[in-house]
């Protein structure tokens, strides 16, 4: 009860916020979350689970946000950061493009071999304008999805969550809460990424989440001991610890941001570390 009325006040100072940006949510970007999170579990039926095996049980990731393709310079900074790093996976929340056709081009044509590294990606606000989700769709297939990763003890989960329209909706809201409740038992550890941020940094017209999908989330993430979340969205960084659960925010790739950067997560048998990094 004591965290439950915490959470509850915590989110009163992100309230104004999101009533300011909420007529945005779900009216310029096209497709529904419902219908995206339907067309992502079709693509997921019909291709193979995404693994990782990795050769210790610790291991590191690098997760940023924010490329926001046309220029790639940031972009090509970051990869050539994480190839050099060695690191097992590369985790992106979105806003990857603009939405148009040819920026999603440029973007696909940057990243790198999939077979020399794994990147993973999550739909963004900007994503999905211009009719982006069939551009995302079609060459990166599912916005909602899981990822195991092997090490030589152990198995840890990594879920992606579709918030590029301001809110999971219903069906992937119910996808997420099965998830969590007879999946993630399974494993060591569990963290979540997505664009929109939870908790609000900057004061601004970019929506979060409705409050009671927040408060829903949130209390989900507790309860099931998901223990990293990370998102982009505000272009600013920031760290907040709520219950065993810690947000992370990392600042925007875009090029021409004055902080832009990612952060390191390490990855070790019995916790999590994470760095904010500039490039």
């Amino acid at each position: 009860m004591e965290l439950l009325m915490k959470l509850r006040l915590s989110l009163l100072v992100t309230i104004p916020a999101v009533i300011a940006g909420c007529t945005k949510i779900d009216s310029h970007l096209g497709e529904s979350s419902d219908f995206r999170f339907e067309q992502s579990m079709e693509w997921n039926r019909t291709h193979s689970a995404r693994e990782i095996v990795v050769q210790s049980d610790d291991y590191t990731i690098m997760a940023a946000a924010d490329s926001h393709v046309g220029t790639t310079g940031n972009l090509d900074s970051f990869f050539r950061i994480a190839s050099a790093s060695n690191v097992s996976a590369v985790l992106m929340s979105g806003d990857l493009t603009s939405g148009r056709s040819e920026d999603y081009a440029v973007f696909e044509e940057h990243l790198p071999d999939r077979d020399s590294m794994n990147i993973f990606l999550s739909a963004g606000n900007h994503d999905l304008w211009y009719d982006g989700w069939d551009e995302f769709s079609a060459r990166f297939g599912s916005s909602s999805y899981y990822i195991t990763v092997k090490t030589p003890e152990a198995n840890d989960l990594i879920i992606c969550i579709d918030t590029g329209s301001g809110t999971l909706g219903d069906y992937q809201m119910e996808w997420l809460r099965k998830i969590l409740e007879t999946v993630r038992p399974e494993y060591r550890h569990c963290m979540v990424f997505t664009h929109n941020n939870f908790f609000r940094v900057n004061q601004n017209l970019i929506s979060n989440p409705p409050v009671e999908e927040l408060e829903s989330l949130i209390e989900l993430f507790t309860k099931s001991n998901v223990e990293m979340v990370f998102t982009g969205h505000d272009h600013k960084r920031d760290a907040t610890l709520f219950g065993n659960t810690t947000y992370l925010q990392v600042s925007a790739l875009k090029d021409g941001e004055e902080e832009a950067g990612y952060c390191k997560i390490n990855v070790k048998k019995d916790k999590l570390d994470y760095e904010f990094r500039n490039l």
